[in-house]
């Protein structure tokens, strides 16, 4: 394999990651956010 394939691949493995790791953290972060906003503030959850 030439160069250019092997580190396209390894910046495409790069950005999975890191946007699985986004979605991984970030989703149970608006959702316990949200939670919090319904007792503390009485906010719909769906705001």
């Amino acid at each position: 394999m030439n160069f250019v394939m092997i580190l396209l691949m390894i910046i495409g493995g790069a950005v999975g990651i890191i946007t699985s790791l986004y979605i991984l953290i970030s989703l149970p972060a608006i959702i316990i956010w949200k939670i919090y906003r319904k007792f503390r503030y009485g906010y719909p959850l769906t705001r």
